[in-house]
């Protein structure tokens, strides 16, 4: 019984500290510069998250996965900045043109900074996503820089 106490004890503040470090547990967008990506994160504990994306761009879509660790940054405003850090993975597809069409999946990591007002629900961010692609072929891609706004709630 003790043991079960515990249990909810531990449980229910990891809930409540989901949303302590920033003020919110969820948060949905947009991100991109090149292509566009739908984008939504959750919050796990105060500092882990998960983040979902979906992006298209002229010549197909793609899909990944991230596990995000985030940090307080010690600058004094208003709203909270953070800068984060993440590893996940990728699928896509993409049409060329007819002789050109394929499959991708990799491997992908994330680091990035950003910044939640206090008095709105919104995040701002600016982050970099490179990564390895093992189909078609193995490859690093470096291109993945992008900029989000996601609203929070």
């Amino acid at each position: 019984m003790k043991k079960r106490l515990l249990f909810i004890a531990l449980f229910c503040t990891m809930a409540i500290g989901a949303s302590a470090q920033n003020g919110y547990k969820n948060a949905i967008g947009v991100r991109g510069l090149l292509n566009i990506d739908v984008s939504y994160q959750r919050y796990i504990t105060a500092q882990t998250r998960i983040e979902g994306t979906i992006g298209f761009d002229y010549y197909g879509f793609s899909m990944a996965a991230m596990h995000q660790w985030t940090f307080e940054l010690p600058i004094n405003t208003e709203g909270i900045w953070q800068w984060y850090a993440g590893a996940g993975g990728g699928i896509g597809s993409w049409d060329r043109d007819k002789y050109d069409k394929g499959f991708s999946l990799g491997a992908l990591v994330q680091v990035g900074v950003e910044y939640t007002f206090s008095n709105i629900p919104l995040l701002l961010s600016l982050d970099y996503r490179p990564g390895f692609y093992f189909l078609p072929e193995g490859r690093f891609d470096f291109r993945g820089i992008a900029v989000g706004v996601r609203y929070c709630f």
